[in-house]
């Protein structure tokens, strides 16, 4: 494998620039679309819902997605194409979609450092409980359909934009499928990796890295689907570590960082990758305060402190580290195989970006 040393300064500047100035696009195409929306003028429920949307949509995230979408069509050319803002934009309301509706799902009050959608919809109606839950649903319903009109609204040629949308409904099927998957997963005691693969698979992989890059292909002239074994497998190998980080950082990170509070997944019964590593670990009195504080929404930070210290002591800190760094080496070489088809300062790129990705998380 080549040497995937990358100064990390360097790869954040990269990704940071694309974020500067997606956000900015962001914000201008909420202020547009607040501008020209078709909705009835004596409504003022649909004025609030935007400004939700975007808030939510505007306040923060990697937009490791919209760097995925103008990187893939680096592989082919540098030059600019047609279309690839129009994905990016695409691929970020139907992560907005996502969170609203997972946050429904979770009971979740928090997105991004600030309440979700869900919650200021019930602070909005404290009175009307349901009216606030299906305010929400119809928030998230509208990021999905507004995802895929910019794309019918696209520069890019005709048959590039029928493309797109057909990957951009793959994806939204597979984020929902991921989702039931999601709560099916945590019916079990404990998951096989087969099915916490699953998820990661439908939930992460699918919409958060296989359709950025085939959009970006796509954009750039290219036709994806002669590639698709070779995109799927660096899609999933990258869903599979990065579902590992969210997991791990979830019980071992940083609430200030990460702009929510840790042991979410505990409290709401989770059987994510680390809990499941953990319950697979314990056993005794451990496992008896493992199971006494999974599930439970009132669980104290010193619980989850307490839990905290069991994982490490039981070796599933360090377990976890390690499958995240394997999988992402996995990535790493997956992406290595490309160079005799793309552009080498592209595949170098995807090639580098897994490791550093962990990086970050450990």
């Amino acid at each position: 494998m080549t040497d995937t040393a990358l100064p990390v300064d360097q790869v954040k500047e990269h990704f940071a620039a694309y974020e500067r100035r997606f956000n900015a696009r962001f914000e201008q195409y909420f202020r547009d679309l607040a501008g020209s929306f078709d909705a009835p003028p004596p409504s003022r429920f649909t004025p609030e819902c935007l400004g939700l949307l975007r808030d939510v949509s505007v306040r923060g995230g990697k937009r490791l997605r919209v760097a995925f979408i103008y990187e893939a069509a680096r592989l082919v050319t540098p030059d600019p194409v047609p279309g690839l803002e129009e994905a990016a934009l695409s691929i970020e309301l139907l992560q907005t979609h996502g969170l609203v509706h997972d946050d429904i799902i979770d009971d979740g009050p928090v997105r991004r450092g600030g309440p979700s959608t869900y919650y200021a919809y019930r602070e909005r109606f404290p009175d009307r409980p349901q009216d606030a839950l299906g305010l929400a649903v119809l928030a998230g319903d509208l990021a999905l359909v507004l995802s895929l009109q910019v794309l019918l609204d696209s520069p890019a040629p005709l048959p590039v934009r029928h493309a797109m949308v057909g990957v951009q409904t793959a994806a939204a099927s597979a984020m929902i499928v991921g989702q039931i998957t999601d709560v099916e997963r945590d019916f079990t005691d404990i998951p096989s990796e087969e099915l916490l693969h699953a998820v990661s698979d439908y939930k992460t992989a699918h919409y958060s890295i296989l359709a950025p890059l085939q959009l970006g292909l796509l954009a750039a002239g290219e036709e994806p689907a002669r590639f698709d074994a070779q995109l799927r497998r660096y899609a999933r190998l990258v869903g599979i570590y990065e579902t590992m980080r969210d997991d791990y950082l979830d019980l071992f990170g940083d609430a200030q960082t990460m702009g929510k509070s840790t042991g979410r997944d505990l409290r709401d019964g989770k059987r994510s990758y680390t809990i499941a590593a953990l319950l697979a670990a314990v056993s005794g009195t451990e496992r008896a305060v493992v199971e006494a504080a999974l599930g439970d929404s009132s669980c104290t930070p010193e619980t989850v402190s307490d839990v905290r210290e069991i994982a490490t002591r039981c070796g599933v800190e360090q377990k976890v580290r390690a499958d995240m760094r394997r999988y992402a080496e996995l990535a790493s070489a997956e992406a290595a195989g490309w160079r005799s088809r793309w552009r080498e300062e592209a595949v170098t790129l995807f090639e580098r970006l897994p490791l550093w990705s962990v990086e970050r998380a450990l």
